[in-house]
C-alpha cells in the first residue's frame, strides 16, 4: 500500500504583514467590519482607524464574521501622520485627483507597486470617509494616488468594495512575486524623515527670503507635490538635507 503524501499548507507571505490598511473618519461601524472581512479574505490583518466617527460596536463584529481578530487588533489614532510616520510608501485612494497631481496608479498597478516594496518596507494604503472620500490634505501626505477604473457614469464604490478591490490586487501581485526573481529595490525614507525634510526646507526658504513669512502662498504645498512625485530614495534625501545644511551654515556666517 502506497502512503499518500500529507497535504501541506504554505505559510502566508510575510510581505502582507508589512501592509497596513488605513481608514480615515469612517462614519459607520458596519463598514469597518466589512473592511476587516475583505482584508482577511486576502491575507491582510493590519487595520488602522484615523479619527473614526463611530465605535467598534456589535454591528462591526457582525459584519466582520470570521475576521473579528482583525477588529480586536485594530489601532486607532488621532491623525494620519501618526499612522504613516514609519512607512516608506504611502498610497492614497480616491476617484478624484483633488488637484494634487500625484502619479496615478490603477488598482492593479497599485497592487504590483505595493507587493514589490512591502518585501522589506512598511506600506500604507489610505481610504477616506464614505461620504466624501480622501481629502486633499491627506493626499498631500501620499506618494501615489491609486484609483479603480470603473464605469465613468457611476464610478463610486462603497468603502468595503473599494478596500476589497485593492486588497485583491495586492494579494494577487504578492502571490505572483513569490515565483519571480527579486529585483534590486531602492531604500526609500520613512514618511517622518520626509516631514523633517519639509520642515528643514521651509525654514531655509524663509531664512533666504524665498518664502515671505507674511505671504507664504502655496510654495510649500507645490514643493511637497514635486518631491512626492520625484520620491527621492534615502541617499538622495541625505544629499538634499546636506544641501540645506550647507545653505544654513553659509547664511548664518553672513549674519
Amino acid at each position: 500500500m502506497t502512503q499518500q503524501p500529507l497535504e501541506t499548507k504554505e505559510e502566508p507571505d510575510n510581505t502582507l504583514d508589512n501592509i497596513r490598511i488605513v481608514l480615515i473618519n469612517t462614519q459607520f461601524s458596519g463598514n469597518i467590519g466589512a473592511v476587516a472581512r475583505a482584508m482577511k479574505n486576502m491575507g491582510l490583518s493590519r487595520l488602522y482607524l484615523v479619527n473614526p466617527g463611530c465605535r467598534l460596536d456589535k454591528e462591526a463584529f457582525i459584519r466582520a464574521t470570521s475576521a473579528t481578530n482583525v477588529l480586536e487588533n485594530v489601532i486607532i489614532a488621532d491623525t494620519l501622520s501618526e499612522v504613516i510616520s514609519d512607512c516608506h510608501l504611502v498610497l492614497g485612494t480616491s476617484t478624484r485627483d483633488r488637484g494634487m497631481s500625484l502619479p496615478l496608479l490603477t488598482a492593479r498597478q497599485s497592487g504590483e507597486k505595493i507587493a514589490a516594496e512591502a518585501v522589506n518596507a512598511q506600506v500604507a494604503v489610505i481610504f477616506g470617509q464614505e461620504s466624501c472620500g480622501l481629502q486633499s490634505d491627506h493626499l498631500q501626505q501620499c506618494n501615489f494616488h491609486g484609483y479603480i477604473p470603473a464605469n465613468p457614469v457611476y464610478s463610486s464604490l462603497n468603502l468595503a468594495a473599494a478596500v476589497q478591490t485593492f486588497c485583491y490586487e495586492i494579494f494577487q501581485a504578492t502571490e505572483a512575486a513569490r515565483t519571480q526573481p527579486k529585483d534590486c529595490i531602492y531604500q526609500y525614507p520613512e514618511n517622518k524623515d520626509m516631514e523633517y525634510f519639509y520642515e528643514h526646507l521651509e525654514k531655509v526658504l524663509l531664512d533666504v527670503n524665498f518664502i515671505i513669512r507674511q505671504h507664504p502662498g502655496q510654495i510649500m504645498q507645490r514643493l511637497r507635490r514635486l518631491f512626492n512625485r520625484a520620491r527621492p530614495d534615502q541617499k538622495e534625501l541625505n544629499i538634499l538635507r546636506g544641501v540645506l545644511s550647507a545653505i544654513d551654515k553659509n547664511t548664518n556666517k553672513k549674519r
